[in-house]
């Protein structure tokens, strides 16, 4: 390749990286943003349950809420990951083979994963996302099965809330990538 397409290639990788980036970035904001709106979601859920002398059957508002919140936040968080592997694995190399005397670019990418700490930190997230988005509707059906007598159609209900749940659950650990890099 002559040295003009090298440096037009060159310049269209880092183009796209800079884009890449923007969408991560951007992802990350709206999965952080998440975290707000389902505690949001939670407080009014309980909120108006609790109301007016307490009305329980309220609370099955509270796991789809959860679960829909949690998939749309374990989504992103997966893009955001899967922008991050595209980075390192398919365009830094691209641009490195370019620069053959700078065999490593975008070394961020690759260094804050090597923190020795990054496991017992993603374990820690792991938790927090189990706990917030499948304990706490859990929590929620629990209050709903032992707070009286249940009529058998949102009986039903809870129980496949429960199993919407578990699937979440199962998703969350699936994709917590407690690997080394």
């Amino acid at each position: 390749m002559a040295r003009d397409e090298e440096a037009v290639v060159g310049r269209l990788l880092i183009v796209e990286y800079e884009q890449v980036k923007e969408e991560q970035r951007a992802r990350i904001g709206f999965r952080d943003n998440l975290l707000y709106a389902t505690l949001a979601s939670m407080a009014a859920i309980i909120t108006f349950s609790l109301q007016g002398g307490g009305r329980p059957e309220l609370l099955l508002l509270l796991p789809p809420a959860s679960v829909l919140l949690g998939w749309t936040y374990l989504v992103n968080d997966e893009k955001i990951s899967a922008i991050g592997r595209y980075v390192r694995q398919d365009l830094g190399p691209r641009l490195a083979a370019l620069v053959p005397e700078r065999p490593r670019v975008f070394g961020w990418e690759t260094a804050h994963r090597d923190d020795h700490r990054r496991i017992s930190r993603k374990r820690l997230q792991l938790a927090a996302d189990l706990m917030l988005f499948t304990v706490a509707p859990v929590a929620a059906l629990v209050v709903y099965w032992t707070s009286g007598p249940a009529r058998w159609p949102l009986m039903t209900v809870s129980v496949a809330e429960t199993l919407l749940i578990a699937v979440l659950a199962a998703q969350i650990v699936v994709y917590a990538d407690l690997h080394r890099p």
